[in-house]
């Protein structure tokens, strides 16, 4: 009797523990499931080169991703928060300049993707897609690896932490919202009550720090198609204190990027403080991630697939009719006036400021020894890349003008609306103009920069505030008005 009852508490206990260890289990796989497990994206994100560009996944949803429906939501809760210029712009994510296809459920350049549940974050596409179009009527035209110059870069990184600053980034009042949109199953309802909106809140608040210079009253805004990449580098990837320096550039296109051979000494970024390709795109990758990449060996491949890409892709041509004859007689004019230094040995590396007599803001924001520790911190997460140069900078890189055309507003901080524009004194350039505008401008060939809509939809760009100005580059200015317009008229082939 005392034997039977023995065995059947043991045989009790081993039932529990099964049912414990069985209960153990299933959370776990549960937890995995709606918290960790990795989905592919959809085969259409992979069709063409162009479009895994444009939506792609580079792996930012692991650190920098936002849970889909909370990023769904953001505009219904908090229209208010979307600004431009200091004033409440509508249009949800549109109103920041994002390109947007139509039919598209995100913006080009957000990608999204399960790692667990839904999470939106961004690839190279969202500052590096052009969008134009031919006149005010026409629909817009999508440039791949153009400069993203509609884009309001500065605006998105505050939006996101403005709206987790307010009391109403709350659980309830997100959830309300968000049940209004879509139909969770309960254990989503319960996570993203209990877990995921509480931690993306943390995680937002946690960028307040770093991001406390876009906020200074004493520095004008980058304003759309602009960011300060090298402040970036140096408050985010090495955690440098924070300065006074304030160096605005345009996007820049990253279409041909082979053109740029590090064996021949050309060097990549403004200030050609970059050794090559294969650097400036890992580089520009760990910026968008914010962290170490969660799975280096998918990382690097990556890499190598947006290294190939860009090296390769061409430039777009000009969409306008070209007057030949012209175009003809403005080739000679640019071997005379403008092939010494953008088509020669020169091209590629960096030219003395003193020669060019441009803004120095870019030069100030970064130096060598900024350089040595981001240099340190790349190798310290196990990846090999010529880096940064370890060099004191001398002033900026003198580009390739291939696609010239569509890379308005010009100079390396943008501070020239039109390529006729830029062939005036500094005196006879505009001081004020409209950035950010879509519509294009065959005759001055750059964007269309003032007048109403320009107005209402570009950010003012102000060339007598910090980092803005617009001296310098005064080659061509003394050319005859034939000789300009031809030169111009070349300018559109190339």
């Amino acid at each position: 009797m005392h034997a039977e009852h023995r065995i059947s508490r043991r045989s009790g206990k081993r039932a529990a523990l099964a049912g414990l260890i069985l209960l153990l289990i299933a959370g776990a796989y549960l937890g995995w499931s709606r918290g960790f497990r990795e989905e592919p994206q959809p085969a259409w994100v992979f069709e063409t080169p162009e479009s895994r560009f444009k939506y792609g996944s580079i792996g930012a949803e692991h650190d920098a991703g936002i849970p889909y429906w909370i990023f769904y939501v953001l505009p219904r809760i908090f229209p208010e928060k979307f600004r431009q210029d200091g004033q409440v712009v509508a249009g949800g994510y549109a109103a920041l300049g994002v390109a947007w296809e139509e039919g598209q459920e995100l913006p080009v350049g957000f990608t999204k993707k399960t790692i667990g549940f839904p999470r939106v974050a961004n690839n190279c596409a969202a500052c590096h897609t052009t969008s134009y179009r031919r006149s005010v009527d026409s629909s817009p035209v999508f440039v791949t690896a153009g400069p993203g110059h509609t884009v309001n870069i500065q605006n998105f990184f505050r939006l996101l932490i403005d709206c987790a600053k307010d009391p109403r980034f709350d659980a309830d009042i997100l959830m309300a919202e968000i049940n209004r949109v879509t139909s969770l199953d309960v254990i989503d309802r319960l996570l993203y009550r209990f877990l995921i909106i509480p931690i993306t809140k943390k995680r937002l608040l946690e960028r307040e720090a770093q991001f406390e210079w876009l906020y200074r009253p004493d520095f004008p805004d980058w304003g759309r198609g602009r960011d300060d990449a090298m402040n970036l580098t140096k408050y985010f990837m090495i955690r440098a204190p924070m300065d006074d320096t304030f160096g605005p550039t345009d996007i820049p296109a990253i279409w041909k990027l082979g053109k740029y051979p590090w064996d021949k000494g050309h060097r990549l970024n403004y200030a050609g403080d970059s050794h090559d390709v294969h650097s400036v795109v890992i580089d520009s990758a760990l910026g968008v991630l914010g962290a170490a990449p969660a799975d280096k060996a998918d990382f690097l491949g990556q890499v190598k697939w947006l290294e190939d890409y860009l090296t390769r892709l061409p430039p777009p041509d000009y969409p306008f009719p070209v007057d030949a004859a012209r175009a003809a007689a403005g080739k000679l004019v640019f071997e005379a006036q403008c092939a010494t230094c953008h088509a020669s040995e020169r091209t590629g590396r960096p030219a003395a400021l003193a020669e060019v007599g441009t803004d120095r803001g870019r030069l100030d924001s970064w130096n060598k020894d900024a350089a040595i520790k981001a240099n340190k911190v790349v190798a310290g997460m196990g990846i090999e890349r010529r880096g940064l140069v370890e060099e004191d900078l001398i002033g900026y890189r003198i580009p390739f003008l291939d696609g010239i055309w569509i890379r308005a507003p010009y100079l390396h901080n943008g501070a020239v609306p039109t390529l006729r524009d830029l062939l005036e004194p500094a005196a006879s350039r505009p001081k004020v103009f409209w950035r950010g505008y879509d519509v294009y401008d065959p005759q001055r060939v750059g964007f269309v920069s003032d007048g109403e809509a320009a107005r209402r939809e570009g950010s003012r760009m102000d060339t007598g505030a910090k980092g803005g100005s617009n001296q310098g580059h005064e080659f061509g200015t003394g050319l005859s008005v034939a000789d300009k317009e031809a030169l111009i008229e070349y300018l559109k082939t190339l």
